[in-house]
């Protein structure tokens, strides 16, 4: 099979089987490396932690790419 005709048929599946060859292709470039994933969930798991007991303050996303994009604020 030619790549041109794998991808034809790969956009011919539904949307849920093409983000399954999706997520497959993108494993197989970057596979999981367990203990850099634990280590982001424990880092997930303290900011969820801190973000529900208001230790943090948080900012609008649209305040944050205003800075990025070196726009005023809302």
């Amino acid at each position: 099979m030619k790549i041109k005709d794998l991808i034809e048929a790969a956009e011919a599946l539904p949307v849920e089987e093409r983000a399954l060859v999706v997520d497959s292709l993108l494993r197989s470039l970057n596979p999981p490396q367990s203990r850099i994933d634990e280590k982001w969930v424990s880092v997930a798991q303290e900011r969820l932690k801190e973000f529900r007991s208001g230790d943090v303050e948080t900012v609008p996303g649209e305040e944050v790419f205003a800075k990025i994009w070196g726009e005023q604020s809302p």
